[in-house]
C-alpha cells in the first residue's frame, strides 16, 4: 500500500497536477494540506471519477485538509479534541486497518513571535490527541506538513537556519514528543543521508540550487514499523509548470 502526503498550496490552482500525479504515482491514501477552499467547494466528485473517496475539512482562502482513499474513510474528526481552534488543521479517518491522521502544522512565523507560541500550544495539544489515538489505533499512520526539519540533515544551510523558525530546539522537542509516543520517520527509516528535501522557496531559484528543507513527513507506529517497504520524496511535480513549493513524500507499506 502506497501512502503520500503533499501540501499543494491551493487546490484549486493544482488540481490538475493532482490528477496528473495520482495516475503517475498510483497511491491508495493521500492526505493533502493547503487546499485553500471551503469544505463545499472540494471537487469530491471530480475525485471519485478519478477512483478515490475523499473527506476534506476546509476553508475560505487559507488552510484545509483533505484524505483520499480508494476506500471510503471512516470515523473521522476535524478538530482537536479539546484544544479551540477555527482553523482547519487536522483530519483523521479511519481507512481499512489503518488510521490516518493529516495534519497541516502551524508555521509560526518568527520565534519569539504570537504564532511561534501558537504553534508550540497547537503541537502539544496534537500530541496529547494522539497519545489517545495510538492507544485505540495502534496501526496509525501520522503525516503532513510538519514546517519543522527533524534536524540539520534535513536543511540546507544549517547554520543559516539555527535556532530560526522551523528549525528552533522548542519545535524539534515538540515534533521529538511525538516521536517518543511511539512513531517513527518512515524516510530515516530507509534513507539516512543528508540533503533531501520536500519544500523550497520560490525565491531565488531554490529549488534549481537546491536549497530546500524536509518538513513534510509521514510518520508510522512501531506496529507498521516493520511492514515499511520504501519511502521517499517525489521531486517531479515540483519541475511543473506553476507547482507547489512542496513536493508529494510517500511510504510504501507491505
Amino acid at each position: 500500500m502506497k501512502i503520500a502526503s503533499w501540501n499543494v498550496n491551493s487546490l484549486k490552482v493544482r488540481m490538475p497536477h493532482l490528477e496528473e500525479w495520482l495516475a503517475l504515482a498510483k497511491p491508495d491514501i493521500v492526505a493533502l494540506q493547503e487546499i485553500k477552499m471551503e469544505t463545499k467547494a472540494f471537487p469530491a466528485e471530480a475525485l471519485r471519477a478519478l477512483g478515490y473517496e475523499a473527506v476534506a475539512s476546509g476553508q475560505k482562502t487559507y488552510n484545509g485538509v483533505a484524505l483520499l482513499a480508494r476506500t471510503a474513510p471512516t470515523d473521522t474528526v476535524v478538530d482537536i479534541p479539546g484544544f479551540a481552534d477555527e482553523q482547519r488543521r487536522v483530519l483523521a479517518a479511519t481507512v481499512g486497518d489503518l488510521r490516518i491522521v493529516d495534519l497541516y502544522v502551524v508555521n509560526g512565523q518568527e520565534v519569539g513571535s504570537d504564532k511561534y507560541r501558537y504553534k508550540l500550544d497547537w503541537l502539544a495539544a496534537v500530541a496529547d490527541w494522539l497519545r489517545d489515538e495510538i492507544a485505540k489505533h495502534p496501526k496509525l499512520v501520522v503525516l503532513g506538513d510538519f514546517n519543522i526539519a527533524p534536524d540539520d540533515r534535513d536543511v540546507h544551510d544549517p547554520e543559516a537556519w539555527h535556532e530560526q523558525v522551523l528549525c528552533s530546539t522548542p519545535e524539534r522537542a515538540a515534533l521529538k514528543r511525538m516521536l517518543d509516543l511511539g512513531l517513527h520517520d518512515s524516510f530515516r527509516l530507509k534513507d539516512d543521508t543528508p540533503g533531501q528535501f520536500s519544500w523550497w522557496d520560490y525565491r531565488q531559484a531554490a529549488f534549481r540550487r537546491n536549497l530546500g528543507l524536509r518538513i513534510d513527513l509521514v510518520l508510522v507506529s512501531e506496529a507498521l514499523r516493520a511492514s515499511v517497504q520504501s519511502a521517499g520524496i517525489d521531486r517531479v511535480p515540483r519541475t511543473w509548470e506553476r507547482p507547489s513549493d512542496h513536493a508529494p513524500v510517500w511510504v510504501e507499506i507491505g
